[in-house]
């Protein structure tokens, strides 16, 4: 007989929990029975009691079961593929039709003979015996299609077919690119409003280009909370389908010269001001910056919709083709509105029921216009960098703001009860609570995983090279019960094979190099996936070190110094021992990276700098990213990982403007250095 505790454990098992963990001191973690049955009512597997298990796993099985075929499945492309289906023995239907559409329209229609299937095993549900068949399918092109089955009993079903190549786009083993990080709202000119914008980017890139580089990167620059609710951390968007507006340059907006009320704003002595308070300041103050911005961008809407010239006709085009930036400009005036996240609003608005009539049209029509002229400049941008031959390097978070538009608009996407996180570690002795939803792996599958598949497409539409998020997430997840300790937790596993599918459909189609921040304890099957699909992997200088030197980078793997979550070089140096730093300065000459200096004191830090630099520049990895900050040696990071407000995260501007560092022979020589470094590197050359 099925106990309660057996049944918990199968269900556990089915859903994809992982009931046990191993921590980094090797030992074995169990997750309790209250925190799986919270994972599993957070996965729609509705219990109360650990008694109503055995009830719970036969409903399961039985939707799955009944479903007769998985949701989504990958296929290989061009190839002849077959396709599960569970059909019921003691009800086998005669026959029944298969409709196939492929991504292109292309349609299919055909009749099967159910015992002419062959048979690969049965499942047994209860009483319920189902047979597995095996349907053929034709040979189908890369891309995303749907299949149908239309029984007779009146069942019909529908899978999303993936059909992907194995590995994603890559360019040539010999390629050995390299360029330069800063977070866009840290790139500050003489002519931005107190941090960088679209116009500063694209200035980066231009100079990027002339120093022979071919990478320019940035943190995630997707839509923020600015005002009420505030949260400028890069990593809880409001959704990951929005650019942040934060960073226009409005000098450039056409509109400006056909608004003489924004003219005299941007004129007056109290704009000014603000501007130069803004420019003069170490941090960036997102609210009150986003408030100047939003001064005018009302303007320059008004201005736009009254007129209603050939630009008025051009947006009111560009929307119709884009439906869902009039949604997010609605959600986006409520929330301005009501002073809050969609969590706390009415119960029809609560619910997605946000009607015309429920927003200000003037806050709406700012927000749509904000987010056309976004898009304009951003992929100017991409175009000129294009141009150049320079890729921008995006970063896509692993998470969205809890009351950001994407948990409103496509919440059963979502796992809305629990927290993503990280288990207890020598680090966080409590283990890490993030405070957004981790995505409903079994909800997401029911429709091809399109959200997913939607912003990855939107970012390689603008950047050729995306850096993914905690890629560890593509397997499993941290969750943990709403208002739990990140020390009550349980690991939630998701379709790798499937989320991978769609990576490379993407990147193939877009040509774009993918990332896997890959740091940390990650398990071997992660990186193990990433290589047989072609993820490189993410090589960190502070983690490679062995003894006194370093580990060689692999050839799937992007290079650096640091990430925006640890210290620059510059501080580490200063956090080692003095034989620790004398031990690294002898290791790179001997290899030859450093040439021998009596001033071993004096320049100490810039010569390591410049020594591990030529150390990667050498090296087979295939693309060198090099932090602009380390380049003068600053000391403080962009962010103190487990720290909030308290700390000025997300804030930090460069020390030197982009004039200033730009111009600077000695910064330069270094980067001509490793240009030449990293050509000789992808000819094969000795490099030294």
């Amino acid at each position: 007989m099925n106990t309660p505790q057996a049944a918990l454990r199968q269900l556990a098992q089915a859903a994809g929990l992982q009931t046990g963990y191993v921590d980094v001191l090797g030992r074995r973690h169990r997750a309790s029975p209250d925190v799986i049955l919270a994972a599993l009512n957070a996965l729609g597997i509705t219990m109360a009691t650990m008694e109503e298990a055995p009830a719970a796993l036969r409903m399961f099985q039985h939707h799955r079961l009944t479903r007769r075929v998985e949701p989504t499945i990958v296929l290989r492309p061009h190839r002849r593929n077959a396709l599960s289906i569970f059909l019921p023995l003691s009800r086998e239907p005669e026959r029944f039709t298969v409709f196939l559409q492929q991504e292109d329209g292309t349609t299919h229609e055909w009749s099967v003979r159910s015992t002419e299937l062959p048979r690969r095993g049965q499942e047994q549900n209860g009483t319920d015996t189902y047979s597995i068949a095996r349907l053929g399918l034709p040979a189908l092109p890369m891309g995303y299609h749907t299949l149908s089955l239309h029984f007779p009993d009146g069942i019909e079903t529908t899978t999303h077919i993936l059909c992907a190549p194995v590995r994603c786009w890559l360019p040539s083993e010999e390629t050995r690119w390299w360029g330069l990080f800063l977070p866009l709202y840290a790139l500050t000119t003489e002519q931005s409003w107190g941090a960088g914008n679209f116009s500063d980017l694209g200035t980066l890139v231009t100079w990027v280009a002339e120093q022979q580089g071919q990478v320019v990167g940035t943190l995630p620059l997707l839509d923020t909370y600015l005002d009420q609710p505030f949260d400028p951390s890069p990593y809880a968007p409001v959704s990951r389908l929005f650019w942040n507006p934060f960073y226009l340059d409005l000098t450039q907006a056409p509109e400006v010269d056909q608004c003489p009320e924004a003219q005299t704003l941007l004129a007056s002595s109290t704009f000014q001001d603000a501007l130069a308070a803004a420019r003069a300041s170490a941090f960036v103050d997102y609210r009150r910056g986003m408030q100047l911005r939003t001064q005018i961008l009302q303007l320059l809407a008004d201005s736009l919709a009254q007129h209603r010239g050939p630009r008025f006709e051009a947006l009111q085009s560009w929307l119709h083709e884009h439906p869902e930036v009039e949604k997010y400009a609605r959600f986006r005036a409520f929330v301005e509105q009501t002073r809050q996240g969609w969590q706390g609003w009415p119960t029809p608005q609560r619910d997605g029921q946000l009607g015309a009539d429920d927003a200000d049209p003037a806050i709406v029509r700012r927000f749509c216009y904000a987010q056309w002229l976004t898009e304009q400049q951003f992929l100017q941008v991409a175009r000129s960098a294009r141009a150049q031959h320079v890729g921008l390097y995006l970063d896509l978070p692993i998470g969205v703001h809890t009351q950001g538009y994407d948990t409103w608009r496509w919440r059963t996407n979502f796992a809305l009860d629990m927290s993503a996180g990280a288990p207890p570690d020598a680090f966080y002795p409590e283990g890490q609570v993030w405070n957004f939803p981790p995505l409903h792996p079994l909800h997401t599958r029911e429709n091809g995983h399109a959200y997913f598949r939607a912003i990855v497409r939107r970012h390689l539409a603008v950047g050729p090279l995306l850096r993914l998020d905690h890629v560890m997430g593509l397997h499993r997840l941290y969750w943990v019960p709403q208002g739990a300790s990140g020390r009550d937790g349980i690991y939630v596993r998701y379709p790798a094979e499937e989320l991978f599918a769609v990576l490379a459909i993407e990147s193939q189609r877009a040509q774009a190099v993918l990332i896997g921040e890959d740091l940390g304890t990650v398990p071997w099957l992660v990186r193990d996936s990433m290589r047989r699909h072609h993820l490189l992997g993410m090589y960190i200088l502070p983690f490679e070190q062995r003894g006194a030197g370093f580990a060689t980078p692999s050839p799937l793997s992007l290079a650096a110094l640091n990430t925006h979550d640890l210290p620059p070089f510059a501080a580490l140096w200063q956090s080692w021992t003095p034989r620790q730093r004398h031990a690294t300065l002898r290791w790179l000459q001997h290899r030859g990276w450093l040439l021998p200096d009596d001033s071993a004191n004096d320049g100490a830090c810039r010569r390591a700098l410049e020594g591990v630099l030529t150390f990667l520049a050498t090296s087979p990895a295939r693309i060198l990213l090099v932090n602009a900050e380390d380049l003068w040696l600053e000391t403080e990071p962009q962010n103190r990982p487990g720290t909030g407000a308290e700390q000025p995260n997300w804030r930090h501007k460069a020390r030197l403007p982009l004039e200033a560092w730009s111009a600077d022979p000695d910064l330069i020589h270094v980067l001509n250095r490793i240009s030449q470094l990293r050509t000789k590197a992808a000819q094969g050359k000795e490099a030294r």
